[in-house]
């Protein structure tokens, strides 16, 4: 007697159904989302204490190195556009396999190219591939751990700032043993090995990764709404913001320093602490936001943090860097905030894609411009005080994003 096969069950048609259906799979998955957070920074904090280095010998300005600067929070701004629209015609997990591959391909093509074009044609492809995965990975926590997001947020981020705390830390000797291109190289075999466990995941879930795309066209419908929320423009501002200091300061900290009399190999260690500190925020930060209404004591706290760094930076870098570079640490904790929030002001995985999509599409379109405009800045005053004044205005538009962003609401409420 034929048999026929059972329809794939809709995305969120049945929650009981679909929480045992992906019991089988969690253990896999979180294996693929550590290996994939690992990945989303290394082309970055590889590069940037080496940039004057490859500068001299590819042969390019100061004012590129600002251009390199901005690219990461570009590509990663229209990855925010990009991906919605791959996740609704490839789902989730293929997503996620195609942005590793992107990124390790873009990582070893940049590795040995001999001009400054395509140095940076094939690192914004590399960065392309981890801006999805910026945005792809917390609908992916919210769809397999929706019963533990703060364990699970707090892993991944940490994972994130492994990520880019290790590369800074062994980019200049490495450099110094074995060439500037093996140091930012090596980095394309994590890209690869993140995308086998998602190919591991979409095996187990054949017939299912496509199926689960036919309930997400509504968040088409649903980005759009986005638009008019003002929850979603506070996170975009919050994140935005944060992303645009971060990224000045990973492009431009090494220069500060040298400029004071540090060495390059200082620079590169400065930055590698500037990461480490993230690490305390990304144990901590997602935690915090789950256990509070509204975590906006806190967003004042590291504002404070960022306000005395460069006050210190500015007027007497060289006297306690240690400190100054702990202090600009800490202000970045409202990264992992942030990243936390999309999951905890959003009822279901399509809002968390929504909310993630829009806030770091709309937040990194900003936040590009950071690198090129402190650089820019520089070299028009030839000092460091105009620079550090965009970035206190960077700051106080960030509370005034996360104002909104923490208040104990929810994005489906206020975009009807």
């Amino acid at each position: 007697m034929a048999t026929t096969r059972p329809d794939p069950i809709p995305v969120e048609a049945s929650a009981v159904t679909r929480r045992r259906g992906l019991v089988e799979g969690r253990l896999l998955v979180l294996v693929a989302i550590i290996m994939s957070a690992l990945t989303l920074r290394v082309a970055v904090t590889a590069f940037s204490p080496l940039a004057e280095r490859i500068g001299g010998e590819i042969g390019f300005s100061a004012t590129v190195i600002g251009v390199f600067g901005m690219i990461p929070a570009a590509m990663f701004a229209l990855s925010g556009v990009l991906t919605p629209i791959m996740v609704r015609r490839m789902g989730l997990e293929r997503t996620a396999m195609t942005a590793m591959l992107l990124a390790g391909g873009g990582m070893l093509i940049r590795a040995v190219v001999p001009n400054t074009g395509e140095l940076l044609v094939f690192s914004a492809l590399a960065l392309a591939g981890m801006g999805i995965g910026n945005v792809v990975i917390p609908p992916l926590v919210k769809r397999y751990f929706s019963d533990r997001l703060a364990v699970i947020s707090s892993l991944y981020i940490t994972m994130v700032q492994l990520g880019t705390v290790i590369p800074a830390m062994i980019a200049v000797p490495v450099a110094d043993g074995h060439g500037w291109r093996v140091s930012i190289g090596l980095w394309a075999a994590l890209g690869f090995a993140a995308a086998l466990p998602w190919i591991w995941v979409l095996r187990a879930r054949r017939g299912h990764d496509l199926a689960d795309t036919t309930a997400l066209p509504a968040e088409a419908a649903d980005s759009g709404r986005a638009w008019r929320s003002p929850l979603a423009w506070g996170m975009s501002a919050m994140f935005g913001m944060t992303s645009l200091i971060t990224y000045a300061m990973f492009a431009w900290l090494p220069r500060i320093l040298e400029d004071a009399g540090a060495s390059d190999a200082f620079g590169g260690t400065m930055v590698g602490l500037f990461a480490l500190v993230g690490l305390t925020a990304a144990l901590t930060a997602p935690t915090l936001v789950a256990r509070v209404r509204n975590p906006f004591p806190f967003v004042l706290a590291f504002a404070a943090c960022f306000f005395v760094s460069f006050a210190g930076l500015l007027l007497a870098p060289m006297s306690v860097p240690l400190l100054w570079v702990v202090l600009l640490g800490l202000g970045p904790s409202t990264f992992p905030m942030a990243l936390t929030l999309i999951n905890m002001r959003t009822r279901t995985q399509r809002g968390s894609a929504v909310l993630s999509g829009f806030t770091q599409g709309v937040g990194y379109a900003v936040a590009c411009s950071g690198p090129l405009l402190f650089g820019l800045l520089h070299t028009a005053t030839g000092g460091w005080a105009i620079p550090f004044a965009l970035l206190t205005v960077a700051v106080l538009v960030l509370l005034a994003g996360a104002w909104q962003a923490c208040k104990p609401q929810m994005l489906e409420d206020t975009w009807n």
